[in-house]
């Protein structure tokens, strides 16, 4: 089953990724429904509930729907189903050789992907355990892919590039790396909690490469986080001095995820004071 999500950003260098909350789509409210329908949806209402009633609770199955949760953890994303993860835009700071951009991807096969640009003291710790499966195969583990994570630092900025948004950051590759998958097709990383920039909600981005080939198309999605863990982040030090986000409060608002999280919200657990550990099951082709 294949997943596509439209995005309206391409892989320039000139910020795309920032969007200004005054461009998101804004949402057209439906015509008000006549009495008339009204009354017939309360009927069928009141027919499907006696239908219901008259199930046992063990009998009833529901398919997983689009979720926005803030929960402060999040569940097996999955739902129990072999979903692939949907595809998203690598925006405009892949570092990956697209767009004339430096080709940093040979460089950075490393667990560790703080980098010595920025100190690992500068934000909470995060480990990141990515589970690769393939959704042909009954979502059995992918051996041997190399999985490239990126996101930015506690200011929102990322590594690589120079902008007066982005700040004086060529050269650098600070919260990036690449992870060859093992026979579980486990691929874990040990970074910072990324922090906000203005027209996007707290994300991650991945790019999964089979057969640890870097010239081949990858698949490419992005990672969010629950609301509650993000937002007890940022009220501590060093994202305490920049504080929330108050350009994207909600998944539902942002320009990527507004269109469901189902399949890539990570499940988080830990603490400000320890760090935090998340977990996500990424379906591919």
């Amino acid at each position: 089953m294949l997943i596509l999500k439209n995005s309206h950003h391409d892989d320039h260098t000139d910020d795309h990724d920032f969007i200004h909350p005054y461009d998101l789509a804004r949402a057209v409210k439906p015509a008000a429904p006549s009495r008339r329908d009204m009354l017939k949806k309360l009927g069928a209402a009141a027919g499907s509930l006696a239908i219901l009633g008259a199930c046992s609770k063990s009998a009833l199955s529901f398919s997983p729907t689009q979720s926005s949760t803030d929960a402060t953890t999040s569940t097996d994303n999955s739902n129990g189903q072999c979903v692939e993860i949907p595809s998203e835009t690598k925006g405009p700071y892949p570092l990956d050789g697209s767009s004339g951009s430096t080709n940093a991807l040979s460089n950075i096969y490393r667990t560790n992907i703080i980098g010595s640009d920025i100190s690992s003291t500068s934000g909470v710790p995060l480990t990141v355990n990515l589970s690769i499966q393939d959704v042909s195969a009954g979502c059995s583990p992918v051996l041997g892919a190399a999985v490239y994570i990126w996101h930015c630092d506690q200011y929102g900025q990322y590594s690589g590039y120079s902008s007066s948004q982005n700040g004086s950051n060529s050269g650098k590759t600070f919260c990036r790396g690449i992870v060859v998958t093992d026979a579980n097709g486990l691929a874990s990383f040990t970074t910072l909690y990324p922090g906000w920039y203005a027209g996007r909600i707290t994300h991650i981005h991945m790019a999964v490469y089979l057969n640890n080939n870097l010239s081949s198309t990858p698949k490419v999605s992005q990672l969010g986080f629950p609301q509650s863990i993000t937002q007890a982040v940022y009220g501590v030090a060093p994202y305490s001095a920049k504080g929330q986000n108050t350009s994207v409060t909600s998944f539902a608002a942002d320009n990527i995820f507004s269109d469901g999280t189902t399949y890539q919200i990570a499940s988080v657990s830990g603490n400000t004071s320890s760090g935090y550990v998340a977990n996500l099951k990424v379906g591919i082709p």
